[in-house]
């Protein structure tokens, strides 16, 4: 019997490639660290996924169902894989639990770390309690609460949206664009108009990278939803005891701004998996120079440096769940022809 396909990590991309290689009838040992699955859509409560409208817990449940209820796929949730050794067809690796799997190959779907916004402190965060990140509001609307102002649970009447939060900064190490921050704000945006809409809600950027058919959210959120947007350069955010303040530059009209707001937004960029570094050392692959695990040749779906172990999702860089779905399902296909190669280590 052909050795099964150790995949770890349980978001979009895991889950993806672990229902596609259970569907062609090729066993699956899926390994997470957190106590449920669904990865970051799950664990951090976000609302409705661009760009199909539907609720997280609604998409990504049904995802997570679909694997949970299939019996070629041995689930093993609050774990770590500590060691991994082996070669193509004939991999072995220890569990934090003390198990150990055989495995023909593995698949490596383990993320991205939202980037912690206290790496950012000019802007306000971890100093004023109105001062939230997106993944914060995706909570608090995906809890049914609706969108509150932390410090006194008020609805806020002015938001102010700063973009490129940990993403495209020289200046603390985050050359990258996080790829799908705009969207998302654009989408929150709206979600916070349609709750509120007496609140005015301002957006601040550099450029908007709406890219592809996500500029309809760019459109839709200034037409219909009256979201305002400020091109400028923010130095600041402040409080005058009452309100926050927003101090930076309008880059259009080359005029400095100051603006008073009831809740200003971060929204924050993907960092690589903060366990890249220990996860590169147990299997045995690269790390791209910014720390996302590295691709290996161009062309192969999925491949790192190390035959054998494939790689799926934002572990190689920003990336969008329709994307890191595609790509789990690209990179489990990969896996099964190594894995039940007739050239390839005997079971």
């Amino acid at each position: 019997m052909t050795k099964p396909v150790l995949v770890l990590g349980a978001g979009p991309a895991g889950l993806a490639a672990a229902h596609a290689l259970a569907s062609v009838g090729q066993p699956v040992v899926l390994v997470d660290k957190e106590s449920k699955l669904g990865g970051a859509p799950i664990i951090s409560g976000y609302a409705k996924l661009v760009p199909s409208g539907e609720w997280a817990r609604d998409a990504i449940g049904g995802m997570v169902r679909r694997v949970e209820e299939n019996s070629l796929v041995s689930i093993r949730m609050n774990a770590r894989v500590e060691a991994f050794e082996g070669e193509p067809g004939n991999f072995k690796a220890r569990l934090s639990d003390g198990s150990s799997v055989e495995a023909g190959a593995a698949i490596l779907c383990t993320g991205f770390t939202h980037f912690d916004s206290v790496n950012k402190p000019e802007w306000g965060f971890g100093t004023f309690p109105d001062v939230v990140t997106t993944t914060q509001v995706e909570q608090m609307i995906s809890s049914g609460r609706g969108v509150r102002c932390p410090s006194d649970g008020r609805k806020p009447q002015r938001v102010a949206i700063l973009l490129c939060v940990g993403s495209r900064d020289r200046q603390i190490g985050r050359e990258w664009c996080s790829k799908i921050c705009c969207t998302v704000s654009c989408n929150i945006a709206m979600e916070i108009r349609e709750e509120l809409p007496d609140c005015h809600v301002y957006i601040y950027y550099m450029d908007i990278r709406t890219y592809g058919l996500n500029e309809t959210y760019y459109w839709k959120s200034q037409e219909e939803f009256k979201v305002k947007y400020i091109k400028a350069r923010i130095a600041e955010v402040t409080s005058d005891g009452q309100k926050l303040i927003v101090k930076g530059e309008d880059t259009l009209v080359k005029r400095p701004i100051t603006i008073p707001f009831d809740m200003v937004v971060h929204a924050i960029g993907m960092d690589p998996n903060v366990e890249n570094k220990s996860l590169a050392q147990v299997f045995g692959v690269n790390l791209q120079e910014h720390g996302h695990i590295a691709r290996g040749s161009y062309g192969a779906s999925g491949q790192t440096s190390r035959a054998g172990v494939f790689v799926a999702g934002a572990a190689t860089g920003p990336e969008t769940i329709d994307d890191s779905i595609a790509q789990g399902n690209a990179a489990a296909m990969a896996a099964y022809a190594l894995a039940n190669r007739k050239d390839a280590v005997a079971a």
